[in-house]
């Protein structure tokens, strides 16, 4: 694994076999930060990495400067890679949650700029997110919702549906909210 950009930029990781996770790819990760980064500025963001897997998406964005990042992931492997890769880096802008994604988001009454979630692309529940997480309220207004999916889920008819990239097998779909621009 290894962080593309930011103050940690070039750093690489080795992942246990033990591992279950299914990294983004570093060309899906850097375009996912390019499209970002043309909309927003990470300095000082809050930023929820749901499924986090190995971290990696969460750790880019502390690395881009984001104040927090709050990484939920369930499998106790990763969550200790997660933890050992924070330790190195010696920071202090994560914070790590063993535990379901899908009770976070119920329960975590918190809200943040961006949210990245990256459910197990067989996950009968993944189609749910988007409106799991805009039921809860979790995202500011303005704020980034990106849900990373196979082809065969399709988010285009949902609210605050922006747009579906891909990247090989990867898809990403932009979820933004924005009341402010309907005024």
């Amino acid at each position: 694994m290894r962080i593309i950009s930011g103050i940690y930029k070039g750093r690489r990781f080795q992942l246990p076999p033990q591992l279950k996770a299914r990294p983004t790819t570093d060309f899906a990760k850097e375009s996912l930060f390019n499209i970002l980064g043309n909309h927003i500025d990470f300095d000082g963001l809050k930023v929820l990495d749901l499924f986090a897997g190995t971290g990696s998406i969460g750790l880019e964005f502390i690395s881009r400067g984001a104040a927090s990042v709050t990484c939920v992931e369930q499998y106790l492997p990763h969550v200790q890679f997660i933890r050992s890769v924070a330790e190195k880096l010696k920071t202090d802008r994560l914070m790590l949650v063993k535990g379901d994604a899908y009770q976070y988001i119920q329960k975590c009454g918190r809200q943040f700029d961006i949210i990245f979630a990256d459910a197990p692309y067989a996950d009968p529940r993944l189609p749910e997110i988007p409106s799991l997480v805009f039921e809860a309220a979790i995202l500011k207004d303005g704020g980034w919702l990106i849900v990373e999916h196979s082809k065969a889920v399709d988010f285009s008819q949902q609210p605050f549906w922006q747009d579906t990239r891909t990247y090989g097998s990867v898809h990403f779909s932009f979820f933004h909210t924005d009341t402010q621009a309907t005024e």
